[in-house]
């Protein structure tokens, strides 16, 4: 179950409790859910029983232990846990993995928008600078993936009350990146914290694996060649287990590798909704080295080796790679770098 999921079964719980007259509040248009804080336990946590309690007039923690009970048989939830002053937390039931790669491949370049930022408008002030216009830019298109509007100005008076203002001042280029090339500049710019100096130099041209760059590049290249090699081979993608008892012996590692980048594009809406609620799309493109690096040590494993034939195993595994070179392409796009077919 992703994040946006368990977000919408929370939201369900408390949707049911409020038709079944449990609950006499205004059902919120979306529920926030997120990793435990030190000292948290289960999987995911959430406040929505303190954000309800008061227009419920009941205790944060009766509110939580109410919803605890709907969300407890609730499929894909193996456990639900109230802790403090009504938090309530979540421990998710093993999930079949080819639930998120259908997820991915049906959204493709959507996968991870959301609703968080839903009906805002923003306006984004930048001054004459070439990074604060590229953050700005990227900004741009990372607010609309949680469904706000927003415009970029420079110099202008913003009109009162119009729009979130948000003023992107991020330190600096120390010197033109334009002799980089579109791609590698937007990368050396958007790539560190906006209070981070960005450096600007040929290690953002280099076809080595220190080059974040290169290596989130060739990873999206690397599925767009294993499709092809599979394709030469007589198979396509089919959402499954990739776990192949057969073939076991060949790739041993295969299901720990795919465990973690599995991982990494769960990560993804999440990620996306921190970009966009922190404006910061230096988070996106750190995520999208994670994912890449998690598709480079997975995609030895996709193609059928030596005397092997292509399983039910090798086509979930040629989904997966593909649903990760769906979120490199998207996450790239939102950067205003391109995704190269081959590299």
């Amino acid at each position: 179950m992703t994040p946006v999921e368990l977000s919408r079964t929370v939201l369900r719980a408390v949707r049911r409790a409020v038709d079944d007259g449990e609950l006499s509040v205004v059902v919120p248009a979306r529920v926030v859910v997120e990793r435990p804080r030190p000292g948290g336990c289960g999987d995911y946590s959430t406040n929505v029983a303190l954000q309800l309690a008061g227009p419920a007039g009941r205790p944060p923690r009766h509110v939580a232990e109410l919803l605890s009970r709907r969300l407890a048989d609730s499929p894909g939830i193996a456990g639900v846990e109230v802790t403090g002053p009504g938090f309530l937390n979540l421990t998710l039931a093993d999930d079949d993995p080819a639930v998120l790669v259908r997820e991915i491949l049906a959204r493709g370049g959507r996968y991870g928008c959301g609703d968080v930022l839903a009906g805002q408008r923003f306006e984004i002030r930048v001054p004459h600078e070439v990074r604060a216009e590229v953050v700005a830019d990227s900004l741009r298109g990372i607010l609309a993936t949680q469904g706000a509007e927003a415009r970029v100005v420079q110099g202008e008076t913003p009109e009162p009350g119009a729009a979130h203002v948000v003023n992107v001042r991020p330190v600096p280029a120390p010197c033109d990146p334009a002799a980089l090339g579109r791609d590698a500049s937007r990368w050396a710019l958007l790539l560190p914290a906006a209070h981070d100096r960005p450096r600007i130099g040929d290690e953002h041209l280099a076809q080595r694996e220190g080059n974040p760059l290169f290596r989130v590049r060739y990873a999206y290249a690397r599925t767009r060649a294993l499709t092809r090699n599979a394709a030469a081979l007589g198979f396509t993608a089919e959402p499954g287990d990739v776990r192949d008892k057969a073939s076991a012996p060949a790739t041993p590692g295969a299901p720990a590798e795919a465990a973690a980048l599995q991982t990494a594009l769960s990560a993804h809406p999440r990620t996306l909704t921190l970009a966009a609620t922190h404006h910061a799309p230096d988070r996106l493109a750190r995520h999208l080295v994670v994912v890449a690096d998690a598709l480079l040590g997975f995609q030895h494993t996709v193609l059928p080796q030596g005397g092997e034939k292509p399983s039910a195993a090798h086509r979930a595994r040629l989904a997966l790679a593909e649903a990760a070179g769906a979120v490199l392409a998207g996450g790239l796009s939102l950067l205003g770098i391109d995704a190269p077919e081959h590299l």
